[in-house]
């Protein structure tokens, strides 16, 4: 009996949507008929009161002696006539007050049986009730949410139910599966009473040491893998590395108010643009880029600590990797891990929007150069010594201008061809 919940509980939800689809369908058919000729016939056919007898619609009400069995769906099915055959029936609410000589197979949500069946019920419902005047001749088989039986059941029962309650008689035996226990009269079960519980999913008890090692293994594996990342970012972008990490140089918190920032406004402004036409894919690019500098923060900010270490010329490789050893360490000590990563995304998306910011190409100005300045007394006159005469100027012997120091005199032009 094990196995007995696995196999009714599926069975049964399989069926309830079943009756759902059936009933949208039957709905369907009773607002336009002549767009299913098929099913209009074969409903047209009970008329006959022999042999199958097929109902579809919304409210259906089998009344009247029927030879045959009965298959019907519909939002509500009501069996009301004599029924000399078997009765399948899927719906939302079945309801049974005739009699029925054969078997019955239901499937609802609400299932009431106040008439007699002959011989043995399979049902799976989500309320299941046997009336007083109800009875059954054989077993009842099902699964309910809830199930009471007030009237007569012949044989056994065997359901798996929420919640299971008799006040009426069971000639045989009772076995149930379910949480709760059930409320049964005294003396309303012939049989034996069986109660099988839900199984539960076994707990499995982990050792301390199991823990520890499953932790440890973690550690290592982040050790191992993000201290390759900094070997492979020292190794190939070293100037880079250090560029950023100027910006926490001087000043850390500006870069940590601009990390935070952008933290909070990149999202929302990707959000908005998203839900336009022309923004998505943007968004969607922006998005990728966005998350690449998340983790390459871990990056940053590991050569960031190693520069602060390592005060001297020491390679980026050594820096990168001592400072990621020390990151990964912090980032696995209970609540202060918490912290240590909101500063290295903070940190590190500040520092890379710095750098970009000051590396954009309008920012970057082409550096003016100054000639250099001769000293004074090359521009000066010569001056003349104490006591030295200077001898007057000849008329018509005027000194051409001398050319400014430091430039090169051009030469004389070429001479013209003499006029006769």
């Amino acid at each position: 009996m094990s196995t007995l919940p696995r196999i009714l509980r599926p069975l049964a939800v399989f069926l309830a949507v079943g009756i759902f689809t059936l009933g949208a369908g039957s709905a369907a058919v009773a607002a336009n008929p002549a767009a299913h000729p098929d099913l209009a016939v074969a409903t047209a056919a009970a008329n006959d009161r022999e042999g199958p007898q097929f109902y579809t619609g919304l409210l259906i009400d089998v009344s009247g002696a029927i030879d045959g069995d009965v298959y019907a769906s519909g939002q509500s099915v009501t069996i009301s006539g004599d029924i000399t055959g078997d009765v399948i029936a899927a719906a939302q609410t079945i309801t049974i007050t005739g009699t029925v000589d054969g078997d019955v197979r239901l499937a609802g949500q609400d299932v009431s049986i106040t008439g007699q069946v002959s011989r043995s019920g399979t049902v799976f419902a989500s309320n299941f009730t046997v009336g007083d005047t109800g009875s059954f001749g054989d077993d009842v088989v099902g699964a309910a949410g809830r199930m009471s039986i007030e009237g007569e059941v012949g044989r056994d029962v065997v359901a798996s139910v929420g919640r299971l309650l008799i006040e009426g008689s069971v000639g045989g035996s009772v076995t149930y599966v379910s949480d709760e226990d059930a409320r049964i009269a005294d003396g309303a079960v012939g049989g034996t009473i069986e109660h099988i519980e839900t199984p539960q999913t076994p707990r499995v008890e982990v050792s301390p040491w199991a823990v520890f090692i499953g932790w440890f293994l973690g550690v290592f594996y982040a050790l191992v893998a993000l201290s390759l990342i900094t070997l492979i970012a020292g190794l190939l972008f070293p100037r880079w590395l250090h560029r950023v990490t100027d910006q926490l140089v001087p000043s850390p918190w500006k870069a940590l108010l601009v990390g935070f920032v952008a933290s909070i406004a990149v999202p929302i402004a990707l959000l908005f643009s998203a839900v336009t036409i022309i923004g998505a894919p943007l968004a969607l690019a922006a998005l990728l880029v966005w998350v690449l500098m998340i983790l390459a923060t871990f990056v940053y900010s590991a050569y960031y600590i190693g520069r602060l270490i390592f005060r001297g010329a020491q390679h980026p490789v050594i820096k990168a990797l001592v400072g990621g050893m020390i990151l990964i360490v912090a980032l696995q000590i209970p609540w202060l891990n918490i912290l240590v990563w909101l500063a290295m995304v903070f940190f590190g998306l500040g520092a890379q929007l710095l750098e970009i910011q000051r590396r954009r190409p309008w920012h970057l100005m082409p550096e003016t150069t100054v000639a250099p300045q001769l000293p004074a007394s090359a521009t000066s006159e010569p001056t003349q010594p104490a006591g030295t005469a200077v001898a007057p100027e000849q008329p018509g012997s005027a000194t051409p201008p001398q050319p400014p120091v430091g430039t090169i005199p051009r030469p004389p032009p070429p001479p013209g061809p003499t006029l006769p």
